[in-house]
């Protein structure tokens, strides 16, 4: 027999119709509005230690891939607290199986200096992304009443038939290739992330405490609420 004071208490819709994101599967993120986006991890350069005359032809290369686009791109720099647990767990683990009692304690000294550097000094770690979009309309071309619609409709998931999906998946497939190139270009690696990937940064995004102290559930296990 179900609580019925229980029952009350459960919110009645779920926080995901307040999301931009209605899906995301086949490494392609799908947004309400039914246009599409892909995501890149981008490498990074110390534009700082370059001589100046490299630091010239960067900027010279980059505004030159940045003309060859009639789409936009966003970059997204996102910052997070250094996390080493599985590093130190596997010095821990190192440390009691070593049988030399020098190297024993040499590596227990150093486990607890990594440990308090950390403690000490707020070490962050950042990763570079850019995300490529693609639409059937371009948002220039889009009413005003389409896109002020788009706005008070984030609950509405717009639903794209498998054929529709796979024509907007292969022009993303294109953008996100010609981008990985042209940043080869500018001697910056990139790689496109995968479904997995997808969902671990958008929770990462929107959890960030969370995700420090709980990990994500296999892919598999996952459910999207409809």
């Amino acid at each position: 027999m179900k609580n019925k004071k229980l029952a009350g208490n459960r919110p009645n819709s779920s926080t995901q119709k307040y999301l931009d994101i209605a899906e995301i599967r086949d490494d392609v993120v799908i947004l309400n509005d039914g246009e599409v986006r892909g995501v890149l991890l981008i490498s990074s350069i110390n534009f700082d230690l370059k001589s100046e005359d490299e630091q010239r032809a960067i900027i010279s290369g980059y505004v030159s891939f940045l003309n060859t686009l009639d789409y936009p791109l966003q970059i997204v720099i996102q910052s997070r607290p250094l996390n080493i647990d599985d590093y130190l767990n596997r010095l821990k683990k190192v440390e009691k199986e070593q049988t030399n009692e020098l190297l024993r304690m040499q590596t227990a000294d150093y486990r607890e200096f990594v440990h308090e550097l950390l403690t000490l000094e707020k070490i962050m770690s950042k990763k570079f992304y850019i995300v490529v979009p693609y639409s059937s309309v371009s948002d220039k071309k889009r009413g005003f009443r389409d896109r002020l619609a788009s706005v008070f409709s984030t609950a509405k998931v717009v639903m794209l038939s498998r054929k529709r999906f796979e024509e907007f998946s292969d022009q993303l497939n294109k953008r996100c290739d010609f981008v990985m190139t042209g940043l080869s270009g500018l001697s910056l690696r990139s790689q496109r992330l995968n479904t997995q990937a997808l969902i671990e940064l958008y929770y990462n995004s929107y959890n960030p405490d969370l995700f420090q102290r709980q990990s994500l559930e296999d892919l598999n296990k996952l459910r999207i609420e409809q």
